[in-house]
C-alpha cells in the first residue's frame, strides 16, 4: 500500500468511529426524545423554516466542496481556493444559524439542563455543530497551505481527506434533520 492508500483507508476507519459516536447520541435522543418532564416538544422549539435554510446552507456547502475537488483534478488553484472559501461560509452560515438557535432556546429557558429530550437534543446537534466547527478550521488551514505551496500531493490527498469529512457531516446532518426535526414536530 502507498502513503495515500494508507493515509485514505485510515481517515476511513476514522469516520467509521464517528459514525458510531453519531449513532450512540441518535439512540440517546431516540430514547429520551419524549422525556419533556412537562417542559416543551420538538413541536414547541423547532421551526421548520429556519432548520430548513440550515440544511440548504450546509447541501450547499458540500456541492462546493465537490467542485474544490473537480478543480483541483485539473490543477486549477484559484478555483480550489475559491470553492474552499465559499464552502467556509456557507458552513460558517450554518454554525451561525445554529449557535442562535441554541441561544434562542437558552434566553427562554429552554437549555441542556430543562429536560432528557433538551440535553439529548443539545449533544447530538452540539457534537455535529463542534464537528462542523472543527471542519472550518480544517478548511481554513487548508486554504492556506494551498495558497503557499499549491496542489501538492499531501495538499490534494488533505483535500481529499476534507472532502470526506465534510460530506460525512452532511450525512449525519440529514439524519438530524429528519429525526429530530422533522420527526420533532409530526
Amino acid at each position: 500500500m502507498n502513503k495515500d492508500t494508507t493515509t485514505i483507508f485510515g481517515f476511513w476507519v476514522y469516520l467509521m468511529t464517528d459514525f458510531v459516536l453519531f449513532a450512540s447520541l441518535f439512540s440517546v435522543f431516540a430514547v429520551l426524545r419524549s422525556g419533556t418532564f412537562g417542559g416543551p416538544s420538538g413541536v414547541d422549539i423547532f421551526s421548520l423554516p429556519f432548520v430548513f435554510i440550515e440544511t440548504c446552507l450546509l447541501l450547499t456547502s458540500s456541492f462546493t466542496a465537490g467542485l474544490s475537488l473537480i478543480a483541483a483534478r485539473y490543477g486549477k488553484k484559484i478555483h480550489v481556493v475559491l470553492s474552499l472559501i465559499v464552502t467556509a461560509l456557507l458552513g460558517l452560515a450554518f454554525v451561525a444559524m445554529e449557535v442562535s438557535e441554541f441561544a434562542k432556546l437558552a434566553l427562554e429557558g429552554n437549555d441542556w439542563t430543562r429536560s432528557g429530550f433538551l440535553s439529548s437534543y443539545f449533544a447530538l446537534v452540539g457534537t455535529h455543530g463542534l464537528h462542523i466547527v472543527l471542519g472550518l478550521i480544517w478548511m481554513i488551514a487548508l486554504i492556506v497551505a494551498i495558497l503557499r505551496k499549491g496542489l501538492t500531493r499531501s495538499n490534494t490527498r488533505k483535500l481529499v481527506l476534507l472532502s470526506l469529512f465534510w460530506h460525512f457531516l452532511d450525512l449525519i446532518w440529514i439524519f438530524i434533520f429528519t429525526i429530530v426535526y422533522l420527526f420533532g414536530v409530526i
